[in-house]
């Protein structure tokens, strides 16, 4: 009997060890870029990363130099052993306003998967609610090309849209689950207002309104901003590593739906009008890094603590 229910005992605490919840150790986190440098970076390697986010563009597969340089990324992050999210946004060029139709967008899902069949992590959208994105006032297309992504890969894990946390969030939300009708397993979450402003106010709005896990698919602090934004933000290195301290200590905590975070950047480039790199230009460490490094080593002493935990009442009862 003592055996039997050492066994038992031994079963609970690895079946725990599995499903322990984001805000207990088992977040798992990467890194958005679409420049390939840090697959190749030791630094990078010996964080144990092994997710990372790129952005494409909805028709990357019909010109050569967009497929050149997805498949730059694509490659290293493959041979670094990193799982890829694919976010589609904008067409680049003169099309970047142009949308495809719902069948259209299909055929070019068909095609990229075709190209990366290893890939199975995607988003219907980048920032779908922005009115940089021609998708601002459009979430029944969304809403078509999600459902058109499901059909053509079921057995892919697919992000609803990445939303940014405006105050246009909550509306486009629920117009794009009305269209779709039901809400979604997964929604992506780009929350650089809660991030930076140190607030919570657009993360618990999505989560409000919304069921199922929620990914920060873009996050993390800003250094530095030449994009002519009317949002404003504080903006240093210093600053950057509060904004990111912020994410994992106030904004992961605030529900166990909260299963993925994805800083963003992971260096940065001199004279690009975006820096919230965690290495700046030269590749030197900023205080950001030390923060993910520190939170990357607390949830690996964790793993590790379960892990042990489970070995040692399996010895037990054998």
């Amino acid at each position: 009997m003592r055996s039997l229910r050492s066994l038992l005992l031994a079963v609970a605490l690895l079946a725990a060890a599995l499903t322990v919840p984001s805000s207990a150790g088992a977040l798992v986190i990467g890194i958005g870029d679409q420049k390939p440098d840090m697959f190749s970076s030791p630094l990078f390697a010996s964080l144990g990363i092994t997710h990372a986010r790129i952005a494409v563009s909805w028709d990357a597969m019909d010109t050569g130099w967009q497929r050149a340089e997805v498949d730059t990324w694509m490659n290293a992050a493959h041979a670094a052993g990193v799982q890829p999210l694919v976010g589609f946004g904008h067409a680049r060029g003169d099309r970047r306003r142009v949308l495809p139709s719902p069948s259209r967008f299909k055929y070019e899902f068909r095609l990229f998967r075709k190209r990366y069949p290893w890939v199975t992590t995607y988003a219907t959208w980048n920032e779908a609610n922005h009115c940089g994105e021609p998708t601002c006032h459009r979430p029944e297309l969304v809403a078509a090309y999600y459902r058109a992504m499901k059909q053509e890969c079921p057995g892919c894990t697919i992000l609803a849209a990445e939303m940014l946390d405006e105050p246009d969030m909550a509306g486009w939300v629920k117009a794009f689950q009305k269209h779709l009708g039901y809400r979604p397993k997964y929604w992506g979450l780009h929350n650089y207002l809660d991030a930076n402003r140190l607030r919570t106010s657009g993360t618990k709005t999505l989560l409000r309104i919304t069921s199922g896990q929620i990914w920060f698919t873009e996050t993390g602090g800003i250094v530095s901003r030449d994009n002519a934004a009317k949002i404003t933000f504080p903006e240093s290195a210093s600053h950057a590593a509060t904004a990111t301290r912020w994410v994992f200590n106030k904004l992961v905590p605030l529900s166990p739906r909260i299963t993925r975070v994805y800083l963003y950047q992971w260096n940065a480039v001199r004279g690009d009008n975006w820096d919230s790199g965690l290495l700046d230009p030269h590749g030197k460490p900023r205080p950001a890094m030390k923060v993910v490094s520190t939170i990357l080593k607390k949830a690996a002493a964790r793993k590790r603590a379960r892990a042990e935990a489970v070995a040692r009442q399996q010895s037990a009862s054998g």
